[in-house]
C-alpha cells in the first residue's frame, strides 16, 4: 500500500476575512465644505471651524450613500462639526440608523488659523506653512493643538469605538487630519504620510485588540463620474 496521498496537501490564497472579535472601521472624510473667503470667517464650535457642505460636498455625500447603502453597517458615527453630520445624513436615512456623535474624532484644532484662515495661509505658502509640511506638525501654527495631545485623543477614540463594537462594522464620518493620524498610527508612519484624503473618500481599517490592520486608504471609486451602483443580489 502506498503511503503517498493521491491528493497532496495544498495551501491556497484566500481573501481577507475579519478576525473574530475585531471591529471593522470605515473612515469617511466629509464632503467638500463651503469655500473660505477673506471678507468673512467660518463660524466656530468650541474653537473649531464649522462650515457647511458646499453643493459639491452634498453630491459627494449622496455618492457615499450609493456606495455604502448595501454594506452591512451596524452603527454610524459623526463628530461635533456639521460637515460630518451633513455628509452622513444620506446614508443614515437609507439605512435607518441614527448617527452618534464622537467628539474625540473632531478635526485637529488649528488655533490662530481657524475660521478658514488655514486655507489662506496655505495658499500664501509663508514660513509657517512651509514648516507645517516640512516638519509634519500641526502645532507649528500658533495656538494649535499639540501634536502629542492630538495623537492621543484620536487613538483613545478609535480604541473606545473598537472595544464597543467587536464583530461589527461601523462607519465613522470624520476629517482629513484625523484620518491621516489614524493611518499614521496604524502603520507607524511619519505623522503626515496619510494627510490628504479626498473629500468623500473611504479609508478602511480592521481593529484587532493591539493590532490595527489597514485595508484601504482614500478609496474614491464612487466619486468617479463613471461609477454605477450595482445592487447586491437578493438571497
Amino acid at each position: 500500500m502506498s503511503t503517498t496521498s493521491d491528493h497532496p496537501e495544498e495551501y491556497r490564497q484566500f481573501r481577507f476575512e475579519r478576525p473574530p472579535g475585531s471591529t471593522e472601521l470605515l473612515l469617511i472624510r466629509h464632503g467638500e465644505s463651503e469655500p473660505a473667503r477673506r471678507d468673512r470667517q467660518f463660524p466656530l464650535v468650541d474653537g473649531h471651524s464649522d462650515p457647511e457642505l458646499a453643493p459639491e460636498g452634498r453630491e459627494q455625500a449622496r455618492r457615499v450613500a450609493d456606495r455604502l447603502s448595501f454594506a452591512k453597517i451596524d452603527h454610524i458615527y459623526v463628530t461635533t462639526l456639521r460637515r460630518t453630520v451633513q455628509t452622513a445624513a444620506p446614508l443614515a436615512e437609507r439605512l435607518g440608523i441614527t448617527p452618534v456623535v464622537e467628539p474625540g474624532l473632531r478635526e485637529v484644532l488649528l488655533g490662530d488659523w481657524e475660521g478658514g484662515i488655514f486655507r489662506h495661509k496655505v495658499a500664501e505658502n509663508g514660513e509657517i506653512a512651509q514648516r507645517l509640511w516640512r516638519e509634519g506638525r500641526w502645532d507649528v501654527i500658533p495656538g494649535a493643538e499639540p501634536a502629542e495631545e492630538f495623537a492621543a485623543r484620536v487613538r483613545a477614540a478609535i480604541e473606545r469605538l473598537a472595544a464597543a463594537h467587536r464583530d461589527q462594522t461601523i462607519a465613522v464620518f470624520t476629517h482629513g487630519g484625523v484620518i491621516g493620524q489614524v493611518l499614521a498610527t496604524a502603520t507607524n508612519a511619519r505623522s503626515f504620510a496619510f494627510v490628504g484624503a479626498d473629500n468623500g473618500s473611504i479609508s478602511h481599517l480592521v481593529i484587532v485588540p493591539d493590532v490595527w490592520i489597514v485595508r484601504r486608504f482614500n478609496d474614491t471609486a464612487h466619486l468617479d463620474p463613471a461609477f454605477t451602483l450595482v445592487p447586491a443580489p437578493l438571497t
